[in-house]
């Protein structure tokens, strides 16, 4: 659900996705109602979990570490899972949301970067989404992706796979244990509204508060808060330096559950070639922000 949205001052009001979000936060704050004075089902809320659990991973691992930049390979089921999870979470298709983050990525704190921290913190956490991009529907950039065909598959029916996996499956597996409206108000509604703003603070929190250890050329920064909320995402100044690195947090200390999950899956055939930069090139990046932190503070 997410659009492109290329700053500038004409750009036009995004109806759908404003009333989309608004709706959603307003079933939000419903369904906190709907668990303190209605009924509160322990199987409701388990299902919330599990599913911030494998939404929030096809983000970071199939949207994220896997399309918008091919850090490593997986098998075929792995990238359906990641796509139809990917779907719930309500952010697009994993061919727009690639194509806007490589724009990113290309034109980071410029003016055709999509959410750019340097128009205020609102704006890249939120404001973007709710503006039309004068460029919007332009995915040159994804060329590689459009080879995929379950990325394909994904693109051309984004709307019923977003509909059948955040509305229509959990009010299902509701049915199951008496609870339908309370499983699709948590795990539909509250648990997008919560993966939506731990996504988007990648945009802003990691953009404007954090250490820059790796490079200072761009405003993306480590930030461990937002770590811990997008199972590992929050390495941003690592990421921007090392884009093609499959890990976010590089040492085994760092809190990087996707990291895990992928080298996990590489033990079991399941994902391959995975991507690490050399520990040289990581050195380096280090010592010449030292070096240029030592210049400073003599200057």
């Amino acid at each position: 659900m997410h659009n492109t949205t290329q700053a500038t001052t004409t750009s036009k009001l995004h109806l759908v996705n404003t009333a989309f979000i608004a709706l959603s936060h307003c079933f939000a704050v419903v369904a906190i109602l709907y668990m303190s004075l209605v009924e509160f089902n322990w199987w409701s809320l388990g299902l919330g979990i599990v599913y911030f659990a494998f939404c929030g991973l096809s983000i970071t691992g199939g949207y994220h570490r896997l399309f918008a930049h091919p850090t490593y390979q997986a098998r075929a089921f792995l990238r359906m899972f990641y796509l139809f999870f990917g779907s719930a979470s309500v952010q697009n298709s994993a061919l727009k949301w690639s194509a806007d983050h490589r724009t990113h990525h290309g034109k980071v704190d410029q003016t055709e970067d999509p959410y750019n921290i340097k128009r205020g913190f609102w704006w890249a956490h939120l404001g973007w989404v709710l503006y039309k991009a004068p460029a919007d529907g332009d995915m040159h950039n994804v060329m590689d992706l459009k080879k995929d065909p379950l990325v394909m598959l994904q693109h051309r029916h984004y709307l019923l796979f977003a509909v059948f996996s955040t509305a229509v499956l959990p009010f299902s597996l509701g049915l199951i244990w008496g609870d339908p409206i309370g499983a699709l108000l948590i795990a539909g509604f509250l648990r997008l509204v919560v993966q939506w703003h731990a996504t988007f603070a990648v945009n802003s929190v990691a953009h404007k508060l954090g250490t820059r250890l790796y490079t200072t050329k761009v405003s993306a920064r480590d930030s461990i808060l937002t770590t811990l909320i997008t199972f590992g995402e929050g390495y941003h100044n690592y990421h921007h330096r090392f884009q093609g690195d499959y890990r976010n947090g590089i040492r085994w200390f760092h809190f990087d559950p996707t990291k895990w999950f992928v080298w996990t899956c590489s033990k079991l055939h399941i994902t391959w070639d995975l991507k690490r930069a050399s520990k040289e090139a990581i050195a380096r990046a280090r010592a010449a922000v030292l070096a240029e932190t030592a210049l400073s503070a003599n200057g």
